[in-house]
């Protein structure tokens, strides 16, 4: 009997089940025969008592399936361990007998019939390597130690794993190349292994992963060309290359599917390669595309007219490349397109009028071209001159900017009349005429100096009242960027890029309302007589630097264009020191009062919270690589909202004009409100990461619906959140409203729930950069999915169990 039990490599189980049948079977062989039911129990005794001695770990009265490890994946687990550095303690749970490790007691770890089918282990703080032992988890679907310190290379072993359906090691360390033998894994669907440090190139083997639909390879080094069988593949549907050193020419094969299978490719990101050539015409045939991005790349020539039949695309671009040609007509066929940036190539000829006739765009760009004609009216009105600007031969985007009037027509040969005097002499009727065009042109010169006199008296009349009434601001100015306007009142306005023109009369003029007030100052909505509305922040004076240092900083911000930050139009200098700051009213308000201050009839939907993420993670981007500036002061009342609720950054950059107690000031008002990161109290400067923390909590506000500003229990919002994380009760954590779609939404909320703790942990090293919470944000929810497929093989569950 003993030797029969050594010959199971796997601890002896018995499920009662077993018992009840087998007792059900014998009282009907015995049914007078009650010492036999006695022999059984004793017989029932004698195998448990046999089976504790030779099992290897301890017995536990719940039923052994699924709670005690196999043999094998034991040593693996314990191999696992060893290998890894754990600072922080997380692995403790892990105990060396391996009770336990299929019940949930050991963290990260998921079991199927005593296999290990899940080790997930992100934002650990783990370092080390991953042990080639990994390839004895033959029953593991998904590994995901993203987000840790982990280094060395990634193992040839996870190739043996015939189960291995996701793994995502981002956010590491890991160096040496991607290994070929995952392409061994049959039902691998998707690979994220973006910033790391690897090189090599792609391996052609991943063709062979027929189930295989999203890559994410950015921010490494890897290089090489695409191979032409990943190029065909039947199954990819995101493809991410971003950041890497990939050269060579694109494949010319896309869409040439093996055994005519048509193509899934929905998004295509090659962006900051050394790709060259030409754009492949075969692109046109990947029906499913909806995203294409080749930016910062080296390709040149037209952009192939067959592109006009990728009827699906909603988002192209091409920017900061040679491309040269015309925009191709064919675009007018791509009705669901909404964004399109082609600037920095070598475009020529006109915009055609159907990009803002025919297409809904909400971004567009072809600045720096070498474009000529006139900008659509539809396209002028709706974007800002940056979009334009660049091309010496384009008109009518600006003021600054019109087209040239046609010229008239050729005077009539026709003979003129004769004269009843037969001479140039005038007659009656044209005599009265005359004289009566002059007479109106008397009255109203009469009238303007009239109005002028009335204008003047109104503006001595509030001049006095400057202080506290407000400004106004435009949209734009009619004279060129930078041009200073001295108004009667002896300021000085200086205009930057923008489409309307005013005068320092007519913004001092202005009907003005208070809106708000801060460290910085007072916030008026500024209505001019023209009835344009507008927004003038009017600074405290004794906070900002002198009139000088102040100039030569306000210039430099009143240059930054981007769609997600508030440009300044304008700015005003007045006589006794008075600085007004002039930008585009947000007629949505802030993100603070449309969240908090609205009522249950007018819900704000997932879509709506997650555009706002990421239009600001991207303003926020913007500022910290392009301007190498630090807000400093991000909070969910200088997110300010558009009429399409797109977000725009208030406030960026000010601190450059306020004196040094008053950026102190400003930190700790920031404080206050719940969005400062803790080292703050100790550095007293922020950072890229001080922001990071700021974005984290503005997150949590959008998915909890509450403000930070409100203590929770005694804590702040951040500790709050995770403590109901803590306690397992995560559900508790969001918004009721977005609990109604949880069903369809639940991996999105608890993906960036994860990722929003990611941005507030109170070790600013262990804080992601703004550049890969955007990353992030655009794979939890990308324009075009609607499942990460990261469950790996596990059904969603609303738990924080990463």
């Amino acid at each position: 009997m003993e030797s029969k039990f050594n010959q199971n490599k796997t601890p002896f189980s018995i499920k009662p089940t077993t018992f009840h049948q087998f007792n059900k079977k014998e009282k009907w062989k015995n049914n007078n025969k009650k010492h036999h039911t006695h022999y059984f129990t004793f017989f029932l005794h004698l195998l448990i008592s046999i089976s504790i001695f030779t099992c290897p770990v301890p017995v536990s009265t719940q039923s052994w399936d699924g709670i005690i490890v196999t043999d094998s994946d034991f040593q693996a687990l314990q191999s696992f361990k060893q290998a890894l550095i754990d600072p922080n303690g997380f692995l403790k749970s892990w105990n060396d007998s391996g009770y336990g490790a299929c019940s949930g007691s050991w963290q990260g770890i998921k079991c199927a019939q005593g296999q290990v089918i899940v080790i997930q282990l992100p934002w650990r703080g783990l370092g080390g390597r991953i042990t080639p032992k990994i390839g004895q988890f033959q029953a593991l679907r998904k590994l995901s130690l993203h987000d840790n310190a982990i280094g060395g290379s990634i193992p040839k072993e996870l190739g043996f794993l015939p189960n291995l359906r996701g793994l995502q090691l981002f956010n590491n360390k890991f160096t040496g190349s991607i290994p070929p033998s995952l392409g061994s894994c049959p039902l691998l669907q998707t690979i994220d292994v973006s910033n790391n440090s690897l090189v090599g190139v792609i391996p052609e083997s991943l063709a062979n992963c027929s189930k295989l639909y999203r890559v994410n390879l950015t921010l490494n080094s890897l290089s090489g060309s695409i191979p032409l069988r990943i190029a065909k593949s039947n199954s990819l549907m995101f493809l991410a290359l971003q950041f890497n050193n990939f050269s060579g020419f694109l494949p010319d094969s896309w869409g040439n599917g093996e055994n005519g299978v048509k193509p899934m490719f929905k998004s295509l990101t090659f962006d900051h390669n050394f790709f060259s050539g030409t754009l492949p015409v075969s692109l046109s045939k990947l029906t499913e595309l909806e995203e294409i991005s080749f930016s910062h790349n080296r390709i040149s020539g037209s952009v192939p007219v067959e592109f006009g039949g990728i009827s699906k695309l909603k988002s192209i671009d091409f920017s900061y490349n040679a491309i040269n040609g015309s925009i191709p007509r064919s675009f007018s066929n791509l009705t669901l397109l909404n964004s399109l940036n082609l600037a920095h190539n070598n475009l020529t000829g006109e915009i055609p009028i159907f990009l803002g006739d025919q297409l809904n765009l909400t971004s567009f760009n072809v600045s720096y071209n070498n474009l000529s004609g006139s900008v659509p009216t539809q396209l002028s009105s709706r974007f800002d001159s940056s979009a334009f600007i660049g091309n010496l031969d384009l008109c009518g985007f600006s003021p600054s900017t019109r087209c040239p009037i046609s010229p008239p027509p050729p005077p009539s040969t026709a003979p003129s009349l004769p004269s009843n005097h037969g001479g140039n002499k005038l007659s009656t009727k044209e005599i009265i005429l005359i004289a009566a065009g002059a007479l109106i042109a008397v009255l109203l010169l009469i009238c303007c100096i009239l109005l002028c006199c009335l204008i003047k008296k109104r503006g001595g009349a509030k001049r006095k009242d400057a202080e506290g009434g407000g400004g106004g601001a435009a949209k734009a100015a009619a004279a060129p960027p930078h041009a200073e306007v001295a108004g009667e009142t002896g300021g000085k306005l200086v205009h930057f890029e923008g489409t309307m023109g005013f005068t320092a009369d007519d913004l001092l003029c202005a009907t003005a309302e208070i809106m708000g007030k801060s460290t910085y100052g007072t916030v008026y909505k500024a209505t001019l007589e023209d009835g344009d509305q507008v927004a003038v922040k009017r600074l405290r004076e004794k906070i900002t630097k002198n009139q000088r240092e102040f100039e030569i900083e306000v210039n430099l911000l009143g240059k930054i264009r981007h769609p997600n930050l508030l440009a300044m139009r304008a700015y005003y200098l007045g006589p006794k020191g008075e600085k007004l700051l002039v930008f585009d009213y947000m007629p949505k308000g802030s993100l603070a009062t449309f969240l908090h201050a609205r009522g249950p009839e007018t819900p704000v939907d997932w879509s709506t919270r997650m555009r706002i993420v990421k239009g600001m993670a991207r303003g926020l981007l913007s500022l910290h690589n392009h301007h190498n500036i630090i807000h400093g002061n991000l909070t969910s009342s200088n997110i300010l909202l558009d009429e399409n609720v797109n977000p725009k950054i208030a406030d960026f950059g000010l601190s450059r004009l306020m004196t040094a107690a008053a950026n102190s000031n400003v930190i700790a008002t920031a404080g206050a409100l719940g969005y400062r990161a803790p080292e703050l109290s100790k550095l007293k400067k922020a950072n890229t990461k001080t922001d990071v923390y700021s974005v984290g909590v503005i997150m949590l506000e959008l998915l909890t619906g509450k403000s930070p500003g409100e203590a929770m229990n005694g804590v702040d919002l951040p500790q709050w959140v995770a403590s109901i994380v803590k306690e397992e009760w995560t559900n508790e954590v969001f918004d009721l409203e977005l609990m109604k779609d949880a069903s369809a939404i639940g991996d999105e909320l608890l993906n960036t729930l994860k990722l929003a703790l990611h941005c507030v942990d109170p070790s600013p090293s262990a804080r992601p950069e703004v550049q890969l919470v955007l990353q992030q944000l655009e794979e939890i929810r990308p324009e075009t999915a609607t499942s990460s497929g990261d469950d790996g093989g596990v059904g969603p569950s609303m738990t924080m169990s990463e």
